[in-house]
């Protein structure tokens, strides 16, 4: 057992992947001698070397092409986006190639990539900084989408992406990354792409993934007080959903709120919602609520606060299920 941060548990994942494989290699802008912006990867050039620790050019489309080429030649790249809002110059890279040639090739090509996305705001950055950009990615055929919401997870899940042969968009809120949890380096992990009931209630269900899921469980907490016991699902995986554990927790709730950094239009959330109502439509007590980002670009730090969904924000939603 060890007490990590989420950012450590991230780097003892990739050190204990690349332990085992020496095909497994990571790349991005700084990721090498600098350890990253958030020294996720700090140490690993050292101790691995240059030749499967790369410094690359800010170029994100050359990031993501040239590891289309290494997976391709039978490597596992992992890829840093430094800042969510950044990915946008690799986009075209990861939807018309990174998503397509597995299936193109009939399945003889597999594509062993992991693109590491930070993301999310909290932490008082500037534009292109605090972009929450999942539901572009978890839209395209042919990408598994994941985002890890505490230091377990972290450990985990990104050894499991890089295992898999389908590219893994992975997403890892930054606002937590210095938060700590007790891991088990030992344990028996759960399947990847599944969600998790994080804390068990009666009354109410409560949905997020990543940075938000603090924030479901620091609500529940707070809830207690008014007599609610709420349930807490962690969605972890975005593509594909796994939506059996919300499926049966709201069946014996009657009520969903779904939390996201995000904005609320055709994003995960609005996918979360819909398929609630449709599976679970005679079970529900009240309508399926969200609480989400604004449909506006992130604001200035000065007024994150007022834009992203909050105790107070998230609390007054399970009021208005309560009280249908």
């Amino acid at each position: 057992m060890a007490v990590l941060t989420m950012a450590k548990a991230i780097n003892d994942g990739l050190r204990a992947a690349m332990e085992r494989d020496p095909k497994v290699l990571v790349m991005g802008e700084d990721v090498g001698k600098l350890g990253g912006v958030f020294r996720v990867t700090d140490g690993l050039q050292k101790d691995f070397g240059e030749q499967r620790v790369l410094d690359t050019p800010l170029a994100e489309s050359g990031i993501i092409g040239t590891a289309v080429g290494l997976a391709i030649r039978g490597f596992r790249p992992v890829c840093e986006i430094q800042f969510d809002g950044f990915v946008f110059p690799g986009y075209d890279q990861i939807v018309s190639q990174l998503a397509k040639l597995h299936f193109r090739s009939q399945g003889r090509v597999p594509m062993p990539v992991v693109v590491r996305i930070p993301f999310g705001g909290g932490i008082g950055a500037v534009e292109h900084h605090s972009e929450s950009p999942e539901a572009l990615f978890a839209h395209v055929a042919g990408l598994k989408v994941v985002a890890c919401s505490n230091p377990v997870d972290a450990f985990w899940m990104i050894q499991q992406a890089i295992e898999s042969n389908d590219p893994v968009i992975f997403f890892e809120p930054k606002r937590r990354y210095w938060e700590k949890a007790e891991v088990d380096l030992t344990a028996t992990p759960a399947p990847l792409h599944s969600s998790r009931v994080a804390r068990s209630g009666s009354s109410l269900t409560l949905a997020g993934y990543g940075p938000v899921l603090r924030t479901c469980l620091e609500a529940a907490s707070a809830a207690e007080a008014d007599g609610h016991d709420i349930e807490v699902i962690d969605l972890r995986t975005l593509s594909p959903l796994d939506l059996g554990p919300v499926f049966d927790s709201v069946r014996r709730t009657g009520r969903l709120v779904v939390v996201a950094e995000a904005p609320s239009e055709t994003s995960v959330a609005a996918e979360v919602c819909a398929r609630v109502q449709q599976e679970c439509f005679h079970s529900l007590e009240a309508p399926v609520l969200r609480v989400t980002g604004f449909d506006t670009p992130y604001p200035p730090s000065k007024c994150e606060e007022d834009y992203l969904p909050d105790l107070d924000r998230v609390l007054d939603a399970v009021d208005r299920s309560m009280g249908w």
